[in-house]
């Protein structure tokens, strides 16, 4: 597209990237100002379809401006559309997407606003496994990004499933015919990226380089009693989702829940509801800080007048860190201490189990500890 005079329409920009020029609508400013969503539509699957982008950019900047008069769709009617069925699931107050953690909601509001966006004027009832199959195409470009496409389908899935729970028309020959095509259809490879002991020492000590104790702490924490990082940096919730929390982000209207300095007793012994079990089975877990020898190592920079509330905080601000805010921090020690580009943050804990695995941790020990209901769930960690 590099060559060719940019197809010009309402709303349209071309937004540089390293493949080249990727088209996007963009809704006025005035606009968004005042609460209208979406404020850009990613439109690279139509990029080299001239008509249709121009058509599709009509058909956004006609809905933004029908917005603009006052209208108001009801977000709970359904009129046999993707579109519709969408909107009944994150609105309606008994949508399972009203259950879904923090850790999940970004991802599935991405995806929901994407899915609208490409296939949210199509009727449900008219949708076949071939169409399931050109969409694959498209969302993980010819097979690039196998994640993101079987994300972008499971999320599509769970609308499905609600609107079947809601007797919506045409929900429950899509979710047969969804199951039927996913068959076909290439997954991607399962994660099997661990860290040393050794190159979590390097990244704690990269972490303390660059003046931030509470990262190297978080490493330590994962690595060797292999909480979940969601877990152990916490979770930024909505103030309308959740329980009650006095940590609070008045700004961004967020309330979090994690890790506390007092689920430590007296005797340095870790008692936690992780929150995958919270709302389930209730399991805890409890681990004698004294068998974690990083983490007793990382404790002799947190006296005891310090520790109080969340245990792992922003040095700038002291509040819990954003997980986008402590990948990125990961990233930089990271690179600093020279571990590969493929290991990722949520990566540490896997990396204890398979420490503990080979240490020779009986593999119902090593359940215990990572607190997963099934010891295959450990077996799969290798």
């Amino acid at each position: 597209m590099e060559d060719k005079e940019p197809i010009k329409a309402p709303g349209l920009k071309w937004i540089k990237r390293a493949s080249g020029r990727v088209p996007h609508w963009v809704a006025d400013e005035a606009d968004v100002k005042n609460g209208y969503i979406p404020k850009t539509v990613n439109l690279y699957y139509l990029a080299d379809q001239p008509d249709m982008l121009k058509a599709k950019c009509d058909s956004l900047q006609a809905e933004m401006i029908l917005w603009r008069t006052g209208y108001r769709a009801d977000p709970l009617k359904f009129d046999g559309s993707i579109k519709s069925l969408l909107s009944i699931y994150e609105t309606h107050p008994r949508s399972t997407y009203r259950k879904l953690r923090p850790g999940s909601l970004r991802p599935y509001n991405h995806y929901l606003k994407n899915l609208k966006a490409h296939i949210g004027s199509v009727r449900i009832d008219e949708t076949t496994g071939v169409d399931l199959m050109d969409w694959h195409d498209v969302w993980s470009e010819n097979g690039r990004y196998l994640a993101a496409a079987t994300t972008a389908r499971a999320v599509l899935f769970a609308a499905v499933t609600f609107g079947i729970m809601m007797r919506l028309p045409g929900c429950s020959a899509l979710a047969v015919v969804m199951r039927e095509t996913a068959k076909t259809l290439p997954h991607p490879k399962p994660r099997n990226q661990s860290a040393t002991a050794q190159q979590i020492i390097a990244a704690r000590a990269a972490a303390h380089e660059n003046g931030r104790p509470s990262s190297a702490l978080a490493y330590a924490l994962c690595f060797e009693t292999v909480l979940r990082l969601w877990d152990v940096i916490g979770q930024w919730w909505p103030l309308d989702m959740g329980g009650i929390s006095e940590v609070l982000d008045a700004d961004r209207d967020l309330k979090w829940f994690g890790l506390r300095w007092e689920d430590i007793d007296a005797d340095l012994v870790l008692h936690y509801t992780p929150s995958k079990t919270a709302d389930s089975s209730g399991a805890s877990i409890s681990y004698s800080l004294k068998k974690a020898p990083m983490v007793m190592d990382e404790l002799q920079h947190w006296p005891a007048k310090m520790r109080t509330g969340p245990m792992i905080l922003s040095e700038e601000n002291g509040l819990p860190l954003r997980a986008s805010i402590f990948a990125q921090r990961w990233t930089v020690d990271r690179k600093a201490a020279g571990l590969p580009a493929t290991l990722w943050a949520r990566d540490l804990r896997a990396s204890g189990i398979t420490e503990g695995r080979a240490s020779g941790a009986r593999l119902d020990d090593a359940s215990k500890v990572a607190g997963p209901r099934r010891v295959g769930s450990c077996q799969s960690v290798r």
